[in-house]
């Protein structure tokens, strides 16, 4: 029996190709690079890494995207055009306008965020609804790829809610298909019970993911901050962009010293690819 030793060129090779080969297309980097993107957005640009993420992601010409609870929109200022750019189709998953229990805030929210993106500048945005009841999001097997962006702590406040998350991308998506996820990233210590904090274990998201049928095919530390310790007194949202300075509900407090907190920058995130088999 003998050992076979690679060479450090072969094992580089060996390594290189197991790993996911995309590469960043000029219309991506035409889209980050637009200066009519919102200021606060591309200020944000050093700490999300827009462009390696969504490459990792496998973005791709002409397809079908779905991105669910955009926030404000960073991402749609990147991806409605650069569908517009490529023949594919950017859709928005939003507040669930069909629950009759949808909360006065969530109905504002949406209503301010169709607003914002109503005159096109960005390219056109499709809508559909997402929630703890919302019937799917589209067409099964329509979409190439789902993406949600520090959101999994969200659904997880909701009993039964990441489930169902699971398994609505799971059904849109074509085999093949990409889910993408970004969340804040309890490892290497324990997960919170309830997840008060905000920060998630990866085997949270890859245990709710596959038992929706999905496969985890890479990881990505795009957008680790080694320099993020988690043990902020108001959670991640401590961090920018947030900043907050007291308790949930409470006055900010302009004596809290932000300085240690602004050098940490934002969150340390998990950034996952997942795939739907053929």
């Amino acid at each position: 029996m003998f050992r076979l030793a690679l060479t450090a060129p072969i094992a580089a090779l060996v390594m290189t190709a197991a790993m996911p080969a995309f590469a960043a297309d000029t219309k991506l980097k035409a889209a980050v690079a637009d200066p009519t993107r919102g200021a606060e957005h591309r200020a944000r640009d050093a700490h999300r890494h827009p462009t390696e993420t969504l490459t990792f992601w496998g973005l791709k010409p002409k397809q079908t995207v779905i991105e669910v609870s955009p926030g404000a929109g960073y991402w749609t200022e990147i991806l409605s055009p650069y569908a517009k750019a490529t023949g594919g189709r950017y859709v928005a998953g939003v507040a669930d306008l069909d629950n009759p229990k949808l909360s006065a805030g969530a109905k504002k929210g949406r209503a301010d965020f169709e607003a914002k993106y109503a005159d096109g500048r960005f390219g056109p945005v499709a809508y559909t609804n997402f929630g703890p009841v919302a019937k799917p999001l589209g067409a099964p097997a329509s979409a190439d790829l789902v993406i949600t962006a520090r959101n999994i702590h969200n659904f997880m406040y909701q009993e039964g809610m990441l489930e169902k998350s699971m398994k609505d991308f799971y059904a849109v998506l074509k085999p093949g298909g990409v889910l993408g996820v970004e969340e804040h990233r309890a490892d290497p210590r324990p997960q919170v019970t309830g997840v008060t904090d905000g920060y998630v274990g990866v085997a949270t998201v890859v245990a709710a993911a596959e038992k929706a049928g999905f496969k985890l095919a890479a990881r990505s530390e795009a957008n680790a901050n080694p320099k993020d310790t988690k043990d902020h007194p108001f959670g991640v949202w401590t961090l920018p962009p947030v900043r907050r300075s007291a308790p949930a509900g409470q006055p900010a407090n302009s004596a809290f010293d932000r300085t240690k907190y602004e050098a940490i920058g934002e969150s340390d995130r998990m950034t996952l690819r997942f795939v739907k088999p053929r």
